[in-house]
């Protein structure tokens, strides 16, 4: 018996050296793979911030701080006017009524999903939730240009022009609701159940459970889906392009076109402008301008959702 144990004992490590082998080398392959996509990644930022920089520094020689302290864009006209304040106006007057639209919205199907919904009704409505995520964004333009802006705020009495914020901002909101809606839920259903069973156990109801532990548990995942959601809205191009219009603008009236970082960069960077010249290089400057923009939300996210993982575990 002894003898026999011993063998069977000793058979697990060297018994199928061939096979231990090939398992070894399976694994460092797995790992070269996911290295290489890992390096990929990384060396396609870098090549988007070298392609950045190389235009936009020979843009900021010629330009200098105008960039930043003149509050008129023209850049392709006859007397140019370099600076970004109506553009940058424009992307958060946008953005900013996108993600009034679109937190409420989504929190609010998020925590249906997660707390009040049955499984078989979240089998059916999480996906066809999910179904806007693929509806092409130039849908979303001509949908908020011959839809929301005649018939919903025209038709009730409010005076907007063709091209408006107001109608822009209302459809990127929808457009974003989608990925508030499903991270949130995942982060909501990702908290432990014995949360929930102590709370019912205390006597709360689930409004309670939901606003008081599960909400406050899953911050962390919510804080990443709203800036997720900002993020998008500050990059979409088509639905303030179709919707909003081209015409920069300093007001903060939603019912007047707005000109964008990103409708100008979608607008100009169709071939009319020879490489070199400053209308090309405007497009670069903005292109980093957004990039920059972006970056710094996303560093304000990281922070948000370090704070509230030490503090709710």
């Amino acid at each position: 018996m002894e003898a026999g144990t011993q063998t069977l004992g000793g058979a697990a490590p060297g018994g199928n050296p061939l096979g231990a082998a090939r398992r070894r080398w399976g694994e460092e392959v797995i790992r070269g793979l996911l290295f290489l996509a890992a390096v990929i990644s990384i060396l396609t930022t870098a090549g988007i911030v070298v392609a950045l920089l190389t235009e936009s520094l020979s843009f900021f020689q010629e330009v200098g701080t105008r960039f930043f302290t003149d509050s008129s864009w023209s850049p392709l006209f006859s007397d140019p006017q370099f600076g970004i304040w109506p553009l940058l106006n424009g992307t958060f007057l946008i953005t900013g009524i996108a993600i009034l639209v679109a937190v409420p919205l989504g929190l609010g199907s998020a925590v249906y999903l997660s707390e009040y919904a049955s499984p078989r009704t979240r089998r059916i409505l999480k996906p066809a939730l999910e179904v806007l995520v693929g509806v092409p964004t130039v849908v979303f333009g001509y949908f908020a240009l011959t839809f929301i802006t005649p018939q919903i705020l025209q038709a009730i009495g409010i005076e907007v022009q063709v091209f408006n914020a107001l109608s822009a901002g209302i459809v990127m909101g929808i457009m974003i609701v989608p990925t508030i809606a499903s991270i949130s839920e995942d982060a909501m259903s990702a908290v432990p159940q014995g949360l929930r069973e102590g709370a019912y156990g205390l006597g709360s109801t689930k409004r309670q459970v939901a606003t008081r532990v599960v909400f406050p548990a899953a911050t962390s995942g919510i804080v990443a889906s709203i800036v997720l959601g900002i993020s998008r809205g500050v990059g979409e191009t088509m639905i303030v392009l179709l919707a909003a219009g081209l015409a920069p603008n300093t007001g903060v009236n939603p019912t007047e076109g707005y000109a964008t970082i990103t409708t100008f960069m979608g607008a100009t960077a169709k071939g009319d402008n020879p490489a070199g010249t400053i209308g090309y290089e405007s497009i670069f400057a903005c292109g980093l301008t957004l990039f920059v923009l972006t970056l710094f939300m996303n560093m304000i996210a990281i922070r948000f959702v370090r704070k509230y993982r030490e503090v709710y575990g």
